[in-house]
């Protein structure tokens, strides 16, 4: 390393360099005394500029130490002394330091050698490490709110080596952050009303008391307009829109919308609960955004079955309600309207793919063999997916593949990649979100989506559709199918062995008629009867072998019942098939005192959780804050085992899971009661 002390500096050291030449070539030609006069004066002046130089050296050094000593006192003099609350912590979160600002708004004050996580539980330090956290806004400390900036300082210690140390600077911004609390309470939502049973309500009341049962649904959400203080206007028949400021939907986000108890409780003769669709727009930039948000919120709200509020914050959604069960509607004009479009849908694509969702069931396959036993009537190149099958479906799929009008009929994922193009159509039956669907890839390469569900809508719906007929009222997909299929063409005519199909897809989805079945439900049962559809045949479909009926039993064995006589149970690890685990689910409910149950089975990276009940307890409200859905009385969840818990040990994460349910399920009577 270069000496930033050299006795010459580089200019002096030349012209000494010149001076010894000199001299020494005066000595050379024999000039002794001149030269030896010059040479003693050379040495002179050598050690003058040694002395000099080292007399420089001294004080330059001894400004250094000063100013050192002097930043030192001032760097800790600042630290002690500065306006500011300030932590020092190291590397690995322990509390190193703090000022005496920071004592003072501190909930402890012994903290020291505790970890900041601890303390202040939004700090991370693997984020500040990484450099992905430079600062924390808006944290709440006590009841004053502070902006926390991040500085990394670089350490060398003489025993660890390089280390790091990370300052935390607090600024007190709790005056702004009541400005943009004012300011966003002050902020308008938009909420759109919609009496989702208008009409059926009003048909099932006496004639003379029609009047006044509209007049008390208007009386009722006028009061309810007036109580949040939101602007309010009837634009339809049954339908309403509100502005109010955040503030006021605060409070009623916190009561859960009672206005959906107030108006179930509406009797003036009619036999039917009134029941709203409610959609909450707030967030938006501007007042039509916040509408848009709105519009979404309740076609979600009436696509999931109504009585039900649904707040939409741009990606964020909200779900408050949903405990009644659907009510059936009597007309079939929109399943007409359907028909009639998919027909011209058919005609002008190229191709079509008919697609369920993963693990299909027989509903699943049913639904999509009877919309494939109509369509193929206007488009002779429409084909059925059905990949990774069942031993059930399975038995179904094989039963088909010896009709000769299904020859190759039934595609793999693989062959529908290979036949696809921009104007090919698919058809989803009995699926309405884009996570659950067979191919996520193969869905996401069509332009052209048709959607035919019975399911309540979820938060992953599909929103893009060019045509959506989803039903939650409806008892299975088969249902709908079957409804259909008699508006597509006049001289359509099904085959016995679909008309069996689609029977056994609504056997399935009722439990053999004993779950949400309703008028509509007997008159597609009916068709398919008339059709040729042989109920011994439809039974045999459902008959099991014995070793499944000794794994069901082992399930069953399983089970623990909760407080709530709730039952739960786990598919030993020998069995992989949610099939099985839903039928258990169902057996769960002949035992005497059960209100509902829930199985869960482990296949590959997934855990499967199928959910029952008879009605009393929703189990699509339990099992939604696990990222699933369905209906009030049979719902299902799918919960992904991430990286970190397959180390853990067999069976942890199927505890883990557990935990989570029965805390939703605790939640859930919470709110209840």
């Amino acid at each position: 390393m270069e000496n930033k002390y050299d006795f010459f500096s580089q200019g002096n050291l030349v012209y000494m360099i010149i001076i010894g030449i000199l001299i020494a070539v005066i000595l050379f030609y024999g000039h002794i005394v001149i030269g030896g006069i010059f040479l003693l004066f050379f040495l002179v002046l050598i050690v003058y500029n040694i002395k000099n130089n080292k007399i420089r050296k001294n004080e330059w050094k001894k400004f250094i130490e000063d100013f050192s000593s002097k930043l030192d006192s001032a760097t800790k003099n600042t630290l002690v002394k500065l306006p500011f609350p300030l932590i020092i912590i190291s590397d690995k979160g322990k509390i190193l330091w703090y000022n005496q600002n920071l004592s003072m708004i501190a909930n402890d004050t012994n903290i020291l050698e505790r970890n900041i996580k601890d303390v202040i539980n939004k700090i991370s330090v693997k984020d500040i490490l990484e450099g992905n956290k430079k600062s924390y806004r808006y944290v709440k400390i006590k009841d004053k709110f502070f902006d926390i900036h991040v500085s990394i300082v670089n350490t060398t210690d003489s025993i660890n080596g390089k280390d790091n140390i990370i300052l935390l600077y607090f600024y007190e911004v709790s005056d702004k952050y009541e400005l943009l609390n004012e300011i966003e309470n002050i902020k308008e939502s938009v909420i759109l009303i919609e009496v989702d049973n208008l009409d059926e309500v009003v048909k099932s009341t006496p004639e003379d008391k029609k009047p006044l049962l509209i007049a008390e649904i208007e009386r009722n959400i006028n009061s309810y307009a007036q109580s949040i203080n939101a602007m309010f206007k009837k634009y339809s028949s049954g339908k309403y829109v509100l502005v109010i400021q955040n503030k006021n939907l605060r409070k009623e986000i916190e009561k859960k919308f009672d206005i959906l108890d107030i108006m179930r409780e509406i009797n003036v003769g009619n036999k039917l609960a009134i029941t709203l669709s409610i959609g909450i727009g707030r967030g938006g930039e501007t007042p039509i955004e916040n509408y848009n948000f709105a519009v979404s919120a309740k076609e979600l709200a009436l696509g999931r079955g109504g009585d039900q509020a649904v707040v939409k914050k741009r990606d964020k959604l909200l779900f408050y309600g949903g405990k009644t069960k659907e009510v059936e509607k009597r007309t079939k004009v929109r399943a007409r309207v359907i028909g009639q479009s998919l027909v011209d849908l058919a005609k002008e694509s190229s191709n079509i793919i008919i697609m369920g969702h993963n693990n299909p069931d027989i509903d699943c396959i049913g639904s999509g063999i009877g919309i494939y036993s109509a369509i193929s009537m206007f488009n002779d190149k429409s084909y059925v997916l059905a990949d990774k099958l069942s031993n059930n479906v399975k038995y179904i799929v094989d039963k088909f593949n010896k009709d000769p009008d299904y020859d190759n009929r039934f595609k793999t994922i693989k062959e529908s990649f290979q036949i696809i193009d921009e104007n090919s159509l698919l058809i989803l039956v009995d699926v309405n979100s884009k996570s659950y669907v067979q191919s996520p890839e193969l869905f996401s390469k069509f332009k052209r989506v048709v959607v035919i569900d019975h399911h309540r809508k979820s938060a992953s719906s599909i929103e893009d559709a060019i045509l959506s007929y989803i039903e939650p009222y409806a008892s299975s997909t088969a249902e709908l199918v079957t409804e259909i299929v008699q508006y597509m063409n006049d001289k359509y005519k099904m085959k016995p062995i679909e008309a069996e199909a689609l029977l056994a897809g609504i056997c399935v989805d009722t439990k053999n008629f004993y779950f949400k079945t309703g008028v509509r439900t007997f008159e597609a049962a009916a068709y398919l009867r008339k059709h040729g559809a042989d109920t011994i045949d439809v039974k045999k479909l459902f008959s099991s072998d014995l070793n499944s009926y000794i794994k069901k039993a082992d399930i069953i064995r399983s089970a623990e019942i909760t407080d709530e006589n709730i039952a739960i149970a786990i598919c030993p690890s020998g069995i992989q098939d949610n099939i099985l685990a839903a039928q258990a689910a169902d057996e769960l409910l002949n035992i005497t005192g059960i209100k509902a149950s829930f199985v869960l089975v482990k296949i590959n990276n997934e855990i499967l959780i199928s959910g029952r009940s008879f009605g009393d307890i929703n189990v699509q409200l339990i099992l939604e804050s696990l990222g699933g859905g369905g209906h009030m009385t049979m719902a299902g969840a799918k919960v992904e085992i991430s990286s970190d818990d397959k180390g853990r040990g067999e069976g942890s994460e199927i505890k883990d899971v557990i935990i989570e349910l029965k805390n939703s399920i605790r939640k859930y009577v919470k709110e209840g009661e």
